[in-house]
Formats: C-alpha cells, structure tokens, sequence
C-alpha cells in the first residue's frame, strides 16, 4: 500500500515529521550514550591502574593534547569523580532513551492508527 503524502491531513503529516524528530532524538541520544559509556571504561581503567601505582609513583595526565606532571592520589581522585559524573549522566541518558522510545512506540501506533482508517 502506497501512501500519497501530499493527500494526508496536516495533523497526520505533523505525526510523521514529529515520529521523525523522535528517531533522530533516539539516535543522537544513543550515540551518546556509547560516548559516556567508553569514557567510562577509560576512567575505570585508569583508576585501576592508579590503584596498583605505589602512591610516590610519577604519573602524568593529558591536559589540551599536553602531558603534565601530577601526584597519584590527586589524579586518583579527579578520575574517581569523573566516573562518578559519568555514571550520573549515564542514568540521565537512560531515562531520557527510554522516554524517547516510548514516545516513539505511541506515536508510530497512532500513526498506524490514522494511516489505516485512510
């Protein structure tokens, strides 16, 4: 079944630009979410390795695509609360993915609801 757009009433058209909007909200949202995730990893990574570090132990962080000298602990503590802002953004992010995709789910019904009374 073929559908001709231009025959669909204004409401309809705008469910298809909003259903629209909400997939690539969805999408960006989920490319996101594989960012924090992998800054994840990279944090924790960096904190283990920290905590196997004796604690006079020389270490260097990157600052701007520069390596500067740091103490441990300090740098042991920055990547902690890293991790932790991380891993709140995360919960964000997860909430507003699966907010978004229940959006999407109602509004492709609806659409399908209007679509086939046509």
């Amino acid at each position: 079944m073929t559908i001709n757009l231009d025959e669909l009433d204004e409401a309809t058209k705008k469910k298809i630009q909003d259903l629209n909007n909400l997939s690539r909200n969805l999408e960006i949202l989920s490319q996101q979410n594989l960012q924090i995730e992998s800054s994840m990893s990279e944090a924790s990574l960096a904190i283990e390795e920290l905590e196997k570090a004796d604690p006079n132990t020389l270490v260097y962080k990157n600052i701007g695509g520069i390596m500067v000298k740091s103490e441990r602990n300090k740098l042991l503590d920055e990547k902690k609360s890293l991790k932790i802002t991380l891993e709140m953004r995360s919960k964000t992010l997860a909430q507003n993915i699966n907010r978004t995709k229940n959006n999407l789910e109602t509004m492709q019904k609806s659409l399908q609801n209007d679509l086939g009374s046509l």
